[in-house]
């Protein structure tokens, strides 16, 4: 009994770590690849690194065809070990090299992407069998590809930072979650792009040219007022390192995770005159009203939530800046509002503090630190 268990888990296991993707050597190639099943053939080497990124993908790519057994056969040798005469044979010289076999005993060279989407549509463009996998995940990236790229990318009303990658490069992979959340935090800011291209991609052949990409990932800023000449991005590629190059660059105030940060919608002499106001009473609190008005009225829309917040501490509404302060830091920890309605709320909230902080002696203190280091 005991052994039946043994093996009834073994034989589990076994399945669990099963793979659609057909091992072949010499004693078996010609008797699966063309004999009338076309098949899509990975040679590749153990130790190539290139070859270890492809193989979660490549897996990925039997598993969405497994519903076309017999129809179609996709395959890998180990062209520097059992396999190496095939390899051989037919002219393999880098590792990976993936061949199309059309079953009739033509070959050709497979050079597209080596993503899981390039890989599915080219079989699908020569068998006409769909796979069985779900389209690329929603984005907020902008991807561009040689049609679109200079009506984004040149358009000089927006600054724009593009990303050039290619679906096989590690760093590549390593920085797109990263880009992703950076695209998702910049996504309120229309002027401010986040886009991507595969410049690895023979249709994109033309855009990788002209600006000498040579290594993958490649980072250029093209601001507004220069679309001729782009910024290397030379920075970290950690999301906060993003983040604060595209605050710098484009002027805005975007915070790491989303949302706006503790400095937006914020006005110095404004934030002065709130603390000064919160801390004075009766003729001086009315003297730096009044100050605040003139400042108000040449500052425009931005400054009208300062003036509010004072006219109703003035009016006795007992505890308002606390109360309120408590309940837009319920709202915004909710973050159930549409983006640019939590980005109002910030910056109101932001305001509050002003009038509790005496945020110019904070700046005092930062600047000082700065000048000593």
């Amino acid at each position: 009994m005991l052994l039946s268990i043994s093996v009834f888990v073994s034989a589990l296991l076994a399945g669990a770590s099963a793979s659609n993707v057909l091992d072949l050597v010499p004693d078996n190639f010609d008797s699966i690849v063309g004999q009338g099943t076309p098949a899509l053939v990975e040679f590749f080497a153990p130790w190539c690194g290139h070859c270890k990124n492809l193989a979660p993908i490549y897996e990925e790519l039997a598993d969405a065809f497994v519903h076309a057994k017999g129809k179609v056969v996709i395959a890998k040798v180990d062209a520097d070990g059992e396999g190496k005469p095939l390899g051989q044979k037919y002219g393999v010289t880098g590792f990976p090299t993936l061949k199309w076999f059309d079953g009739m005993g033509a070959e050709e060279k497979y050079e597209g992407g080596r993503d899981l989407e390039s890989l599915a549509g080219f079989i699908t463009s020569k068998t006409g069998i769909k796979s069985k996998i779900a389209g690329p995940p929603p984005t907020d990236v902008v991807v561009l590809d040689s049609n679109t790229f200079d009506d984004v990318v040149l358009d000089r009303t927006k600054d724009v930072l593009v990303t050039f990658t290619a679906p096989w490069c590690g760093h590549c992979k390593k920085l797109k979650p990263f880009y992703e959340k950076v695209a998702t935090t910049f996504k309120p800011e229309t002027n401010c792009v986040v886009a991507n291209i595969d410049a690895d991609d023979k249709k994109n052949a033309k855009v990788r040219a002209k600006y000498e990409i040579g290594a993958f990932p490649t980072i250029l800023f093209f601001p507004k007022e220069n679309k001729e000449d782009p910024d290397d991005y030379e920075g970290g590629r950690t999301e906060e390192d993003i983040v604060e190059f595209l605050n710098k660059k484009c002027g805005t105030q975007r915070a790491v995770g989303g949302g706006l940060n503790d400095e937006a919608g914020l006005l110095p002499e404004l934030d002065v005159l709130a603390h000064k106001f919160f801390a004075a009473s009766g003729a001086a609190r009315d003297s730096v009203y009044q100050e605040a008005l003139t400042i108000s009225a040449a500052a425009g829309a931005a400054s009208k939530h300062y003036i509010r917040v004072m006219e109703k501490v003035a009016n006795g509404t007992a505890g308002y800046v606390e109360k309120e302060t408590k309940r837009l830091g319920s709202i915004l920890e909710k973050r159930n509002l549409a983006p640019s309605k939590l980005d109002e709320i910030k910056v109101k909230a932001n305001i509050l503090k002003s009038f509790v902080e005496d945020r110019s002696a904070a700046k005092e203190t930062v600047a000082r630190e700065e000048s000593e280091l």
